[in-house]
Formats: structure tokens, sequence, C-alpha cells
């Protein structure tokens, strides 16, 4: 796999730039609280977005290989960043058909935590020692 990503910058530290790929396209600066414009996602957003992305895209395969009756996946994610700790908590939502089993219900559930062991960027990041947490919810329709 090859993936080039392309980023072009513009006026000094309080101005901001663009990230391309293939198929993303978004603003990018340095964060206000480190004197910057603000006007974009920070380096570390696009971090949690992309762990955040592999998290739900290993859910979706996770959930579709097991046959569950999804009816709607929805992935929050939450960093906190402090000097001595990188943590991200992923809070899956998961809803089933409304004639979904109670097999299908707990596999749903465990399904959330399988998915985090197959994503690797998350796995990349664990390797840092960055702390990532699963908080999930299935529901029925």
């Amino acid at each position: 796999m090859k993936i080039n990503v392309n980023a072009v910058w513009d006026g000094g530290v309080t101005g901001n730039g663009t990230l391309k790929s293939e198929f993303l396209d978004t603003k990018i600066a340095i964060p206000t609280s480190l004197g910057g414009s603000g006007n974009g996602a920070s380096p570390k957003e696009v971090l949690v977005s992309s762990v955040t992305t592999c998290y739900t895209a290993t859910l979706t395969f996770v959930l579709e290989s097991r046959k569950l009756p999804v009816a709607e996946l929805t992935v929050n994610s939450e960093a906190t960043i402090s000097d001595n700790e990188f943590k991200i908590i992923h809070y899956p939502q998961i809803v089933l058909s409304e004639d979904a089993t109670e097999e299908q219900i707990q596999s749903a559930i465990r399904a959330t935590e399988a998915a985090d062991k197959g994503c690797e960027v998350g796995n990349l990041l664990k390797k840092a020692d960055v702390k990532i947490g699963i908080q999930g919810n299935v529901s029925v329709k």
C-alpha cells in the first residue's frame, strides 16, 4: 500500500494550510494555544481522526463479518492529552434492527473490543504508549 499526502502552508506560525490526499481535503493550522491561528485541524486532531477512522472501519468489517443486523453505527472519540499521558476513548454506538436476538446483541458488544484489537493505527499508537479505551453501547431499534 502506498499513500501520498500533500501539505501546503501559507503565512508562518499564524497562517494555515491544507492537507490533501486522494479522498481527504482539510484545512490545517497550529492551535491558538501554541500561538497559531487555530483556523484548521491541528496535528493531534488529524491523528485522533485517523485512529477513529481506522477503528470505525474495523468495527464495520467485524460487524458485517458476523452478519449482524446493524441499522446504525456511530463512533465518537475523545482524546485527553497531558504532559505524561495521551489517552483516546472510542464511544461506539451500535443500533441493531428490532428483530435482533440476545446472541446478536452480545456479539455486537464483543465486536467493539475485537475492532480495537484489529485496528492497525490504534495498535501503532499503543506501541507509543497511547492508551486507547472502548466504551460502547449496543441498542435495538
